[in-house]
């Protein structure tokens, strides 16, 4: 009887990474405990670097503590030395200076990229820009607005929903008959590829995302069925979907597809760990 064998050093197959900065959540239902499980679930394996220990439930958030700005650049650092990062993926930065250094990540990272020859794409980033929780606890020790400007002009991705987009841009001057819009179209200009604004916090018995793009002739919106009960870490589960499927190189209409529906489901069969804010089944 024949076996196969395999040769002795062949190498492993390489699965795509993505580098993610983000705060550490104790009741594992936002932050990096659902980046890391949303990653995973599209294929991709999540690096996770810390920016910021909280103090929180699956309801309040009662202090965040950042990690310090040379702590997440050793984290990086030591990662990037080893391991070929496909994407990254931001969530709360936890101050202005550890903004700043994950700036400097990015550019390193994609400085590297440049270097090398026949790699044709950009490393792809995505930003969740959490301001607050869903009861409006900060998550950052400081201005949290001020600290994402840095990283803007850096973003392949922003997804922020609809109070958040309004809070990153300056508001009109007088009536307006689609401030989303308005806020996605300064957020472009502000150096953001792309802005997908979801409308989990309008009201109705439908949710609608909105896609707006630096490309011409790009953009879209999708309507979802609103799901009963809140929820705790949607948005880090959607931005983290699509940057474990942007990873691996995917268009973003058919990323952004995908990541929704990923989302949708999970968010369908979110389970409790207390009252309140139910944890998506990612």
């Amino acid at each position: 009887m024949m076996t196969a064998v395999m040769a002795k050093d062949a190498p492993a197959p390489r699965q795509r990474c993505v580098l993610v900065f983000s705060g550490a959540d104790p009741s594992g239902g936002a932050g990096i405990a659902a980046d890391i499980l949303a990653i995973h679930a599209q294929g991709a394996h999540a690096l996770p670097v810390i920016t910021a220990l909280t103090v929180q439930d699956n309801e309040r958030v009662y202090e965040v503590l950042p990690v310090e700005p040379d702590v997440v650049l050793r984290q990086a650092r030591a990662l990037m030395a080893r391991v070929t990062i496909d994407a990254v993926k931001i969530g709360i930065p936890g101050s202005a200076a550890n903004a700043r250094v994950i700036a400097q990540v990015i550019g390193e990272l994609r400085a590297a990229l440049r270097a090398r020859p026949g790699v044709p794409v950009e490393l792809p980033v995505v930003l969740d820009p959490v301001l607050a929780s869903g009861h409006g606890d900060l998550l950052s020790r400081d201005d949290a607005v001020q600290a994402l400007a840095v990283l803007l002009p850096l973003v392949t991705l922003i997804t922020p929903n609809g109070p958040e987009a309004l809070a990153l841009t300056a508001p009109p001057d007088g009536p307006c008959d689609d401030p989303a819009q308005l806020a996605a179209q300064a957020l472009l200009a502000r150096g953001c590829q792309h802005v997908l604004i979801t409308g989990g916090h309008d009201g109705g018995d439908t949710v609608v995302n909105r896609w707006f793009s630096s490309v011409p002739d790009q953009g879209q919106s999708w309507s979802w069925a609103r799901l009963p009960g809140e929820f705790h870490g949607s948005g880090c589960t959607l931005a983290a979907a699509i940057a474990g499927l942007l990873a691996y190189g995917y268009p973003m209409p058919q990323t952004l597809s995908r990541a929704q529906g990923y989302s949708h489901r999970a968010l369908a069969s979110a389970f409790a760990i207390a009252p309140g804010q139910r944890i998506p089944q990612r």
